[in-house]
């Protein structure tokens, strides 16, 4: 069935609207960053870059790394940007532009966030890293959107629906990719991530506004699912880099790192130092499976 332009807009040069990107100019192996100046904090490792582009606050660049190319891409802050972000990559792959139909052969893409986070554990430590096995959305996207949930996520919703029920948040659970979990970081504690839909009241924080449910953050460190887990951590896009990438059928992983520790009221000495080891790490991690 055809795609009306008003549903898939693009640019008078055949680009896709917001990303302002053509197909060509997209790794299959996708970074992410919510700031547009860690693009280049990525990008600096590359041994070339072929491509820069800016649009709005979307800062991609594409190159490589040996023989391995990547494309690394700012999406901003939220799983409102994550909604045009990860619609419009896919598009891009998965979409005939020229007859607006959806491809017969579907391509995978591989995306990696690699973000900041607040730990809500006090055993956390500051400056650790984190992988998302399992994302929990606060943010609502993914009400729009037509889910299934297993029986195991049925009992993470179960259980966090009383705590959330006052701020008339409908909760979500996505989960990681598998493989990537296996390739980035197979040696990394892993988490269960809460997405908030803000910065401020959504994460319990009080400036000259008092939140609907100031103690909510602290009801959910508290939770214990019955498999035994905890929620380890919070940020803002992981539900919506799961959820999306679970219905499309791409491979996400979020890596985070641990910048602040609510429950001990801490935050990194040097946040800068522990965002760029963790690009670090994931490069090399990249570039090793590309070569197995």
């Amino acid at each position: 069935m055809r795609i009306a332009e008003s549903e898939l807009i693009l640019n008078s040069d055949g680009s896709i609207y917001h990303l302002n990107l053509k197909k060509e100019d997209v790794a299959t192996t996708i970074i992410t960053v919510g700031d547009p100046e860690r693009v280049q904090h990525v990008s600096k490792h590359f041994d070339n870059i072929e491509l820069k582009k800016t649009k709005r606050e979307f800062e991609i660049h594409t190159g490589n790394i040996g023989s391995k190319r990547i494309t690394v891409l700012s999406t901003g802050m939220g799983t409102d940007n994550i909604d045009i972000v990860f619609n419009e990559l896919d598009a891009l792959f998965n979409i005939d532009f020229s007859t607006r139909t959806i491809c017969d052969n579907l391509t995978s893409l591989d995306i990696i966030r690699i973000g900041t986070s607040g730990a809500i554990q006090p055993d956390i430590p500051i400056d650790s890293f984190i992988a998302t096995e399992t994302a929990i959305g606060l943010d609502g996207l993914m009400g729009f959107y037509s889910t299934k949930n297993n029986a195991q996520h049925q009992t993470y919703l179960q259980t966090i629906q009383p705590i959330v029920e006052n701020l008339g948040v409908k909760p979500s659970v996505s989960i990681a990719s598998e493989k990537l979990l296996t390739q980035l970081a197979a040696d990394m504690p892993k988490g269960i991530t809460l997405t908030n839909a803000g910065f401020y009241a959504p994460q319990g924080r009080s400036l000259r506004l008092t939140p609907t449910h100031k103690n909510y953050i602290d009801e959910c460190a508290a939770l214990v699912f019955d498999d035994g887990k905890r929620i380890t951590n919070m940020e803002m896009e992981t539900s919506g880099i799961y959820g999306l990438s679970n219905l499309l059928g791409h491979h996400a992983i979020s890596l985070n790192a641990i910048l602040a520790n609510r429950a001990n009221g801490t935050f990194s000495a040097d946040a800068n130092k522990t965002v760029n080891r963790l690009i670090e790490l994931t490069l090399e991690r990249i570039v090793a499976n590309s070569n197995t």
